[in-house]
């Protein structure tokens, strides 16, 4: 595979369904069980990733993200088996996108000046 990075990003309504960074949330979500704890492991803040997440559930059909509400035994999220999926789909279409351009690209950057 080539050093080119693709950026693909699923547009609803004006904004991103999902993009990148969105996955990269979800994925941290699965990892450490928690909004809080994904956001802090990206260095981002609580109210960004809630806004993220939100913007997610409100764009499928169905939500990706399950969320308990915190209090004596604490809270937590949780991808839905419906957001896992969309995160194997999306991880897919990178694959996917980056074969079909891998020979092209290559070509494309034997072009550039060696340093």
């Amino acid at each position: 595979m080539s050093a080119i990075k693709l950026n693909i990003r699923i547009p609803f309504n004006g904004d991103t369904a999902l993009g990148p960074g969105k996955v990269d949330l979800l994925e941290a979500i699965v990892t450490t069980g928690s909004i809080s704890a994904a956001a802090k492991s990206m260095h981002m803040s609580y109210k960004r990733a809630w806004d993220l997440v939100n913007m997610m559930n409100i764009s499928f059909k169905q939500p990706l993200v399950i969320t308990a509400t915190g209090g004596k035994h604490g809270g937590g999220a949780q991808v839905s088996d419906f957001g896992l999926n969309v995160i194997q789909i999306y991880r897919q279409m990178e694959r996917q996108a980056l074969e079909a351009i891998d020979t092209t690209s290559i070509k494309l950057m034997s072009e550039l000046k060696q340093e």
